[in-house]
């Protein structure tokens, strides 16, 4: 069951749902290593290098780009990742091997990529009570569009917006307004679904007064203080439950 923290915010349906994406929807963990395995064997085979050698520059190119490009859509970039490992690797941009490297990393990834149980049939729920459901996730358009298609979740959704639409990464206020300006719900109850205890807990308490739901699973502690979840649930079945606890089932 549901583990309810804050009995007093689920007292009714909700007007909206938003959801997270990455690791909320699906486990991110195994589809990137797979995926980065791939990406860095690929490197090596191409130039001969070590292991250690694809680590280092890689790393060093993630936080050269995290650094310089803060909490925005872009500096989640593979390929700009790429390109400047290519750069501190001394080879220069290379645009075509960065753009392959990219690829296979991303076609990795998808393949890897499952969602975890009951997420569509939770939304089949939510789209029959009439309650519009929208995706607030970080990262650029283009790759977050690609896997809700890859998940057949393009026609479950109302809507979707991306960081890089709201020119900010959660948990700024703006993409959380954005999704409320597309909604428009007819009240004010509306819940926020993800993983992670400061972007999408947090933020969505602080900036929308949103009941906060984190999904737990391996790797995913509980937020604590400023960053506790209204609930928290293991399972998307859970949440059906809930629902229908709530007056769903009449």
């Amino acid at each position: 069951m549901t583990n309810i923290i804050d009995q007093d915010r689920f007292l009714r349906l909700p007007d909206a749902v938003l959801f997270d994406t990455d690791n909320t929807l699906y486990p991110y963990d195994p589809a990137h290593t797979r995926a980065q395995q791939a990406v860095k064997e690929k490197v090596m085979g191409t130039f001969s290098i070590s292991s250690k050698d694809f680590d280092d520059a890689f790393h060093e190119a993630r936080k050269q780009i995290k650094a310089r490009l803060g909490h925005t859509a872009s500096s989640h970039s593979r390929l700009l990742y790429l390109q400047r490992m290519l750069e501190i690797m001394g080879l220069g941009s290379q645009v075509l091997l960065a753009l392959d490297f990219e690829q296979t990393y991303w076609r990795t990834f998808l393949a890897n990529a499952v969602l975890f149980d009951d997420v569509k049939e939770l939304l089949d729920d939510l789209r029959l009570l009439g309650i519009p459901t929208a995706i607030v996730t970080d990262l650029t358009a283009q790759i977050q569009f690609r896997k809700v298609v890859y998940f057949g979740l393009d026609h479950y959704f109302n809507y979707i917006v991306t960081s890089e639409e709201a020119g900010f990464d959660k948990p700024h206020e703006a993409p959380f307004q954005i999704a409320l300006e597309k909604m428009q719900p007819k009240g004010d109850c509306i819940w926020m679904i993800g993983d992670n205890p400061i972007n999408d807990i947090r933020g969505g308490k602080e900036k929308i007064n949103a009941v906060t739901l984190q999904k737990i699973h391996e790797g995913v502690k509980i937020g604590e203080g400023p960053n506790t979840p209204d609930a928290s649930f293991k399972h998307f079945k859970e949440l059906r439950q809930l629902l229908a606890k709530l007056g769903g089932d009449k």
